[in-house]
């Protein structure tokens, strides 16, 4: 076997599988050493209100949201052995190697459509069985006003949709496709004035984003997707890993800092996070940054000592900068359901929450949580993900995302 079969098939005898070798002995790796960034001074504990927690550390989160992008590699090269040939009268000439058929980039209306396919085949399909060769009658429209609710889109929101059609269309004949034209047009009314991009006031320096949320919603990679897109914008982006419960959300943003060039302020895990929050603002101010963004635990809207520590930063932080944090965002996972709906109103009474990120819509049945929602609080949606790219948190459409739902192309 050649030299380059041996490298392409060593993974295989780790598994026990063709000619065993001998261990060779290792060579002494060098004792790492971790070069921490130089904080600010640290503050001290009379600095700030301490807050004792009844309740015990949130449980790690899962590595699931954790992105990790390969370098591209090369094709490897096996050379298979050949007997030797008569030698022909003509040589041959080696035909040219094809080149690599590059897959079409698909734009983010189409991912967008793609990410909601489950819920807008819910209500698509729906729709059609209810008024295949069917009257625009008071038994269609209850039919109808039950399927949107299953759909999480909300009493007032369904209520709605049933009083347009009723208006335009009662008794008559009418087809799937009008239907879901009349649902997209009265989706997108309610959406509209909610679609808000995340502005970033350069007046303020830093401008402080403090992102908050329950477990497992995503906030530590919208925090890195966000910092890609502001960096790339030109601005100074600085990171403060504030989830000092997991070891994990502290390296996982230190990769998103090394990606996009945006220093990482952290700490030893179990550190106090409203005192790590303190150093890096102080830290974001004496170096100029444009934006900081701080991550911070995943806690459950009805832990109470969890909620307080939440408060807790807040008055640390404005004890660097009376108007910060600037804005408060809450991430939002869309397959809870309803349960979104308890996190937004307690989110906001304990934090101040000033606007709203909806991920992972790409997979579940029960992205009109994000209607029913713009429809009970009236928050600014800034942002959407369908999927882990950096490419797939865009700003919020409410035209695109209620034509998505709907079924209208």
């Amino acid at each position: 076997m050649s030299e380059d079969k041996r490298g392409l098939f060593g993974s295989v005898r780790m598994f026990g599988i063709g000619k065993k070798e001998q261990p060779k002995p290792e060579a002494p790796k060098p004792e790492a050493v971790e070069v921490e960034t130089p904080l600010a001074e640290p503050v001290r504990q009379a600095e700030y209100d301490s807050v004792a927690l009844a309740e015990a550390p949130v449980a790690a989160e899962s590595w699931k949201d954790f992105e990790i992008v390969d370098e591209p590699r090369g094709e490897a090269v096996v050379e298979e052995f050949q007997a030797p040939s008569e030698p022909s009268a003509a040589p041959v000439q080696p035909s040219p190697a094809a080149a690599p058929e590059e897959k079409p980039r698909v734009g983010w209306l189409q991912r967008l459509k793609q990410g909601l396919t489950k819920t807008s085949s819910k209500l698509t399909e729906g729709i059609t069985g209810v008024f295949t060769k069917r009257k625009l009658d008071d038994d269609t429209l209850e039919e109808l006003e039950d399927l949107l609710i299953q759909s999480d889109l909300g009493l007032a929101v369904s209520a709605r949709v049933i009083a347009a059609l009723k208006k335009a269309r009662y008794n008559s004949d009418i087809s799937p496709e009008e239907v879901r034209a009349i649902l997209a047009a009265e989706v997108e009314k309610v959406l509209g004035p909610v679609a808000q991009p995340l502005e970033i006031d350069t007046s303020k320096k830093p401008y402080v984003v403090l992102m908050v949320g329950v477990n497992g919603t995503g906030k530590t990679t919208t925090i890195g997707k966000y910092a890609k897109q502001f960096t790339e914008q030109g601005l100074k982006v600085m990171l403060a890993a504030g989830d000092t419960f997991r070891a994990a959300a502290i390296e996982q943003l230190k990769v998103w800092g090394e990606r996009t060039g945006a220093p990482v302020v952290s700490g030893a895990q179990g550190a106090d996070a409203a005192g790590l929050a303190f150093d890096a603002l102080t830290r974001a101010k004496k170096e100029g940054a444009d934006l900081l963004i701080i991550d911070t635990a995943g806690r459950l809207q009805n832990k109470t000592g969890l909620m307080a520590e939440l408060e807790k930063i807040i008055r640390v932080i404005r004890k660097v900068d009376p108007e910060a944090p600037h804005s408060v965002l809450l991430t939002l996972d869309a397959t809870t359901g309803q349960n979104a709906l308890s996190q937004v109103e307690i989110f906001g009474k304990t934090a101040g929450v000033t606007g709203l990120i909806m991920t992972k819509l790409d997979g579940t049945a029960r992205g009109g949580i994000l209607v029913a929602i713009a429809a009970k609080h009236g928050l600014p949606v800034h942002a959407i993900g369908v999927g882990e790219s950096a490419s797939d948190l865009q700003a919020f459409s409410a035209q695109d995302f209620a034509r998505a739902i709907a079924g209208v192309s």
